[in-house]
């Protein structure tokens, strides 16, 4: 069994990655670190938790006792974390926050992309996992950039509550979530830098042109990215493209069915759906940003590295009522 330590236990997407782990059939969890709830029991930050584990919370993490950490502190603190380990640290690394993904920042990092860089993930030690609308918008684009056709690109994308942390703020708390929508960061939202990143790198013609309006939603959990974007492919063969690009994506469905969230929350997939309107090729993606965008991610790039089936513990089911 992979023994499996996380620090930052208590927030959004650990609390998603201790409910994977407690039932992933080649992993247990050993440790969950959290400072503010040392010495708790697990379900004192994860309700939903209760009668599942009788785990408590450590003030610190031992790493000798680990095969793998998970560092889920939050962007900034990641960095500090990684070092905090020990430098002849046997085990693999998967951070969940911002702070390995960029190539500036990366260090001997992988980006943790299964459908990008699976062969690079297989042979790493160290893992950046991408961010939600990073991978929301990245799957609407990599069969594209493959084919080295990317052009200025446009997207929308609405996430839901959860995606903003458990820290609640004027913007982010019930009162002001409920019955509205907003836009934020628009044109400067920071999984900017990762989504070029990848794009560059598959694509050598593509300028950058990534036009991206974020919205705020409702609703708890799910990313729904609407992307466009001038294009020669007819229909026929973008949905051929796609089709043959994802064939060996186990979590990545390309569908003529109309999207929508409730085909994917709880879930680690990607819907995609392709379709042509003049010029310009149209591609939807939906997925849960605290799985597929997510902690899902990072126990997939955790299988991939420790030689297990991608889809161990990742068989979830999805809640359509």
């Amino acid at each position: 069994m992979i023994r499996v330590g996380i620090i930052g236990a208590a927030g959004y997407t650990a609390g998603e990655l201790i409910r994977i782990l407690l039932n992933h059939p080649d992993a247990v969890l050993v440790a969950a670190e959290s400072r503010s709830h040392a010495g708790q029991p697990l379900h004192a930050a994860h309700p939903d938790l209760l009668g599942e584990t009788d785990l408590c919370f450590t003030e610190a993490l031992d790493p000798a006792g680990t095969d793998v950490i998970f560092l889920c502190s939050g962007h900034g603190k990641s960095k500090e974390a990684f070092h905090g380990l020990p430098a002849d640290y046997p085990g693999a690394v998967i951070d969940l926050s911002n702070d390995f993904r960029l190539a500036a920042d990366a260090e001997d990092f992988v980006y943790g992309l299964p459908e990008a860089y699976k062969q690079k993930i297989i042979s790493a030690k160290h893992i950046a996992n991408p961010g939600c609308f990073a991978t929301a918008i990245q799957l609407a684009l990599l069969p594209l950039a493959a084919a080295d056709r990317l052009g200025e690109v446009h997207v929308t994308a609405i996430t839901g509550s959860t995606g903003a942390g458990q820290t609640p703020t004027p913007l982010t708390h019930f009162s002001n979530r409920a019955d509205n929508l907003s836009v934020y960061k628009a044109f400067t939202h920071q999984h900017l830098g990762e989504i070029r990143q990848t794009l560059c790198d598959l694509a050598p013609s593509f300028g950058g042109e990534l036009n991206f309006v974020p919205v705020r939603g409702d609703f708890t959990r799910g990313i729904f990215a609407s992307v466009y974007l001038d294009c020669d492919w007819t229909e026929e063969e973008a949905k051929a493209a796609y089709a043959a690009f994802y064939r060996d994506a186990p979590f990545v469905v390309v569908t003529d069915l109309d999207p929508d969230l409730k085909m994917v929350v709880n879930t680690n997939k990607c819907v995609l759906q392709v379709r042509k309107h003049g010029r310009k090729l149209h591609i939807i993606s939906v997925i849960d940003n605290l799985l597929k965008g997510a902690s899902g991610q990072a126990v997939q790039n955790m299988n991939l590295v420790f030689g297990l089936p991608e889809t161990a513990g990742l068989k979830l089911k999805a809640s359509r009522f």
